[in-house]
């Protein structure tokens, strides 16, 4: 099936850069070709979708995805994590380098990544690239190959394929990675902190909690930001920031000129420390949901900008490593296709707009993986798009979700806002709950429009 050729795409509320406004959006093949006034006619021949009152907004674009295929395919695979991005309005999705097997550390690597997603993608997907211990003479050829930027850690990651970079392999990285204009993704903890914290075990969320302590937080960010400064031109991004004393940090250095960025995930806006029960391991994830008074200031960081994106950190598991010892069980939270949903329920609560939305899980997140033509409904910009009843509600069944295995935290809650239909290059690829796919691309920088 081929994209649709002179379609227009008709809301009461279509979600623009300026705003949300009626309107009618006309697509010529894959691209957006203009937005016009609500009531424009018809260019001669072209297709009417009248979509109502439901929302028109950009395809989500969620650049912290966890796929782990090849090699960990029982967790997660192209073939369900797109399918569920699909499902939760998502038409681009960027893959992590770790928990597949290899990981995206060499070109060689990077091949087999592709090879495997190519006839699986139900949206268009593009790879982080990582950064090791004694790989950077791997970094530039991986840029080269394509890759929107690499991610490290800063303390253990869970697995021993993608060990940690210590304060000189850090700076090696980013010397490397700002001499070719790349962008360093960092998981900031900082071992240290994490391994002089209290470790007890057990079905207790309060102890877990104190064995990651915001201080891991605030001090690998300090530590990042620092080494930022010493490499001219490096930038910088800050993965699922948690907790809200590290704003300070990233606004401060930002005023100073630095080039850093942050994101934060809809766990930590929807989901409270105080209402995790004992032993509910699906509430696990590294740097860890943290109280209700730290989830009102990351709202405000978002409010205010020192927060830039709201991006998912899928992290799936078999329900086996899912035990109810919060030491010993996988850290991730399962949320791809419930990610909108869940941000939207909470924004929409404190009187925050859908375009607010909009621009922390579509036009940001683009922005920060450099595609140029993802995240807006604007002329030129991929007919990528969402169409979203944001007063329905539904309530979360982990059976009716599409990634691969059936667990996730928002068992049982209710949401606002159901995807009516999801579209990729001016094709409806999900419509009431019907796939058309695969029809995903695989991107690189500077991909061009299809």
């Amino acid at each position: 099936m081929s994209p649709e050729q002179d379609l227009v795409l008709r809301s009461t509320r279509v979600c623009l850069p300026e705003g949300t406004r009626p309107a009618s959006v006309l697509v010529s093949g894959a691209t957006i070709a203009a937005v016009r006034e609500h009531a424009a006619p018809l260019p001669s021949g072209a297709r009417l979708v009248e979509l109502g009152d439901d929302a028109l907004l950009p395809g989500l674009v969620d650049t912290h995805v966890h796929v782990n295929d090849p090699g960990r395919t029982h967790w997660e695979g192209f073939w369900t994590a797109t399918r569920a991005a699909a499902a939760g309005g998502i038409t681009t999705l960027v893959d992590m380098p770790l928990n597949s097997l290899p990981p995206t550390t060499t070109v060689d690597h990077l091949k087999v990544k592709r090879e495997t997603a190519a006839p699986k993608a139900h949206v268009d997907i593009g790879f982080w690239g990582g950064a090791l211990p004694g790989n950077t003479a791997d970094l530039r050829p991986l840029h080269e190959a394509g890759v929107l930027g690499f991610k490290c850690f800063l303390s253990p990651s869970g697995v021993e394929e993608f060990p940690e970079l210590d304060r000189a392999g850090l700076d090696r990285a980013l010397a490397e990675i700002a001499s070719f204009g790349g962008l360093l993704i960092v998981h900031a903890e900082d071992p240290h902190r994490l391994a002089g914290a209290p470790q007890r075990g057990g079905a207790r969320y309060a102890d877990f909690l104190a064995s990651r302590p915001r201080a891991a937080e605030h001090d690998a960010i300090r530590a990042l930001l620092e080494a930022a400064a010493r490499h001219p031109g490096a930038r910088v991004h800050i993965l699922h920031l948690s907790s809200a004393g590290a704003l300070p940090l990233v606004a401060g250095a930002r005023a100073a000129g630095a080039r850093v960025t942050a994101e934060t995930c809809p766990h930590f806006l929807t989901l409270t420390a105080e209402e995790v029960p004992d032993g509910a391991t699906e509430f696990k994830c590294c740097p860890p949901i943290r109280e209700a008074a730290n989830q009102d200031l990351l709202w405000q960081g978002l409010a205010d900008g020192t927060l830039d994106c709201v991006v998912s950190d899928h992290s799936p598991s078999t329900a086996d490593l899912k035990t109810g010892d919060f030491a010993t069980a996988w850290g991730g939270i399962s949320s791809l296709q419930l990610g909108l949903p869940a941000v939207w329920t909470a924004a929409k609560a404190r009187g925050l707009a859908l375009d607010d939305v909009v621009r922390w899980m579509s036009q940001a997140p683009a922005r920060l993986a450099g595609l140029d033509t993802k995240g807006a409904i604007a002329p030129g910009a991929d007919a990528d798009f969402t169409v979203l009843a944001p007063e329905d509600t539904f309530t979360v069944d982990p059976a009716r979700l599409h990634h691969r295995n059936p667990v996730t935290a928002y068992a049982g809650r209710t949401l606002n806002g159901v995807v009516r239909s999801t579209w990729l290059g001016g094709r409806r690829v999900l419509h009431d709950g019907a796939f058309t796919g695969p029809h995903g691309r695989l991107l690189e920088r500077n991909t061009p429009a299809p």
